[in-house]
């Protein structure tokens, strides 16, 4: 399949003309927000007509969960006068909307003295949030560190897979960067290797010692950056985190790049802004930044076992007590794919944050799949 010339593209090639191959964290910056072109400025993500669906858009029910967990949380904590309830990547603003109307519903001091942050780069992204939380009020952040200190609960639902990574691979020669070149002969973008003279192998993992010839390892310096953000956080001014996304256990090797367009995966070097790019998230070296705090980090535990131990089920029926035959299929099929074992509720992960001595939260009482 021949990639389209898009005009994200021709500005790519211009700057590997002038400044020889960049990194994979730099394309995946540039394609994801370019200010122009990038592919969450101009495009439509979420959703049966998006290019992909997230949990929130599957089902209410997951969202109301979430803000019920909150909630729990939040009393555990000593239900304190003013909160922060922060949501990391907010994408339509569904899940928000739905952790309100949740918490609104079941516990209004809770509510009235929530103050709402979005962290959001995208303009145009904002713009949609706006519009589903348009009876709120919101305030919207580029980053976790430009958020008000205070009690903070904070929801990272598939935000840190779509965090630009770099890879490196272990050549005949020694750990070289996986870069990205444009072959002017074959008019396509192309990866290629470029030696790291000072690597430092102290930032990565034991098995990089003694590894495989062709074995790709794919850091995350921004996930790094904001799991120290987040812990930083909770230990200083307390509540609790939940981090959602898919990604592996345990840190290993692997080349997780990829790119999808209406639902369905293609070369991330094609079609450049018009389609998402993400990568696998590496959970084990989360917690192992988050328990550099003086925190409580729990799980990975299956989203399976996360949304079932919360009554992801029993609510389902509940609502289709007084729902249509339409609606009842729509909810039974949602919460369905959200826990299957074959699917979502196996590929994706849920990692908490909270205070030390609490008591082991909700969904995270056993560890075990």
């Amino acid at each position: 399949m021949a990639s389209i010339v898009t005009p994200l593209a021709q500005r790519l090639q211009k700057i590997i003309q002038t400044d020889g191959p960049i990194s994979i964290s730099k394309f995946m910056g540039i394609a994801l927000n370019d200010k122009d072109y990038g592919y969450y400025q101009t495009n439509e993500p979420f959703g049966v007509n998006g290019d992909f669906i997230t949990s929130p858009e599957i089902s209410q029910v997951f969202g109301e969960l979430i803000g019920l967990w909150f909630l729990s949380s939040w009393k555990i904590a000593g239900c304190p006068k003013e909160t922060k309830l922060i949501e990391l990547g907010p994408g339509r603003g569904t899940l928000m909307a739905d952790i309100l109307r949740t918490v609104k519903k079941v516990e209004s001091s809770f509510f009235k003295t929530a103050e709402i942050h979005l962290v959001e780069c995208s303009l145009s992204m904002r713009n949609r949030q706006e519009l589903a939380l348009k009876d709120y009020d919101v305030t919207w952040h580029k980053n976790l560190e430009s958020v008000p200190l205070g009690p903070s609960l904070i929801i990272a639902n598939e935000f840190f897979d779509a965090l630009p990574i770099d890879q490196y691979l272990l050549t005949n020669n020694g750990w070289h960067e996986k870069c990205i070149t444009f072959n002017n002969d074959k008019n396509i973008f192309e990866f290629t290797t470029v030696s790291v003279p000072n690597f430092d192998i102290a930032k990565f993992p034991s098995e990089t010692f003694d590894s495989e010839t062709n074995s790709v390892f794919e850091r995350n310096r921004m996930s790094e950056k904001y799991a120290e953000a987040i812990g930083q956080r909770i230990a200083s001014n307390g509540i609790a985190a939940l981090i959602i996304d898919y990604g592996y256990v345990n840190s290993g090797f692997g080349d997780t790049l990829q790119a999808v367009r209406d639902h369905k995966y293609q070369n991330p070097l094609f079609d450049i802004g018009r389609s998402d790019i993400t990568a696998h998230v590496d959970f084990a070296n989360i917690k192992k930044i988050l328990e550099g705090h003086s925190i409580l980090v729990h799980g990975p535990v299956s989203q399976r076992k996360f949304l079932t131990d919360l009554g992801i089920e029993q609510r389902a029926m509940k609502l289709i007590e007084t729902a249509s035959e339409k609606q009842s299929l729509f909810l039974i099929k949602g919460c369905q794919r959200l826990i299957a074992k074959n699917g979502m509720g196996s590929l994706f992960k849920v990692m908490s944050v909270t205070q030390k001595n609490v008591p082991i939260p909700e969904g995270f009482q056993l560890t075990n799949f």
